[in-house]
């Protein structure tokens, strides 16, 4: 992996540390605790981060902030890649009617709306909740994952070893499972990564409209929200959940196109 790359991996590395070793050390009252007799504190030995509008541990609600923005990115772009891979190998290997159907019709049917905004109106239908945001989330997802894959498997089936494999008789699963997934996945993991960027944004873009988590439970895009209105009197509030969103998508998407060069040869070869 590049230089870049590795800058990434060492942001990714960092943010997933804070996530799951933070609460170890952070107890989980500190996200709900007010002091309202300290509302704005700044920055102190303290609280590293400040104190909210309502005396609440800015470093705490970080901290779990960033746990929840992973769960929903693992969890988007593992559902939304499984599903995505597993049609775009149908539509692909079996082409015909198949493929004017999924690829001709129910690509361009979900390709038609703007993603952000089907996921507002799936958030918004169904009800604010983690569920539901990562439901939304997912049937915005996996378009992206079951193009890519069918592109792929377009390619790898005219290959002289699938031909072979199928001349010596191998049934359909084994000729995806053993010849063609393992030969189309590498740009999947190359579009894992940037969807894992693409997924923290999402949904701090939903928790900064109202359409995320319910409070008291903590997201960086409802941080945001909360405190835009305090930006003159509470600078932190501002700062902080917006830095660590800027430094998780840098990191995802600095990471994707480590792996993207690292996985394809003409790239490692140039």
């Amino acid at each position: 992996m590049n230089f870049v790359g590795k800058i990434g991996l060492f942001i990714v590395a960092l943010l997933v540390l804070v996530a799951v070793i933070g609460p170890l050390f952070i107890p989980e009252i500190r996200v709900t605790a007010q002091n309202l007799d300290f509302s704005f504190e700044p920055p102190s030995f303290a609280h590293p981060m400040g104190l909210d509008e309502n005396g609440r541990d800015v470093l705490a609600r970080v901290i779990y902030g960033a746990r929840l923005s992973l769960i929903v990115g693992i969890t988007v772009v593992a559902v939304s890649g499984a599903v995505g891979i597993a049609i775009g190998m149908v539509a692909g290997y079996y082409g015909g009617w198949i493929d004017r159907i999924v690829s001709g019709f129910i690509f361009n049917v979900f390709l038609a709306f703007p993603g952000i905004l089907l996921a507002i109106a799936t958030v918004a239908f169904l009800g604010p909740s983690l569920s539901n945001l990562i439901l939304a989330l997912c049937a915005i997802g996996w378009v992206g994952y079951a193009r890519l894959m069918r592109a792929q498997v377009l390619k790898v089936r005219e290959y002289d070893f699938v031909t072979a494999a199928r001349a010596l008789g191998a049934n359909d699963f084994r000729i995806i499972v053993r010849h063609i997934l393992p030969n189309a996945i590498q740009p999947l993991i190359v579009q894992a990564s940037l969807g894992m960027a693409g997924a923290i944004m999402a949904e701090a873009s939903l928790s900064f409209l109202g359409l995320g988590v319910p409070p008291p439970t903590p997201s960086w895009g409802a941080m945001l929200n909360d405190a835009r209105t305090y930006f003159a009197s509470g600078w932190h509030l501002t700062l902080f959940p917006g830095v660590m969103i800027a430094l998780a998508v840098l990191g995802f998407n600095l990471v994707g196109d480590g792996l993207r060069e690292w996985l394809d040869p003409k790239q490692k070869a140039r």
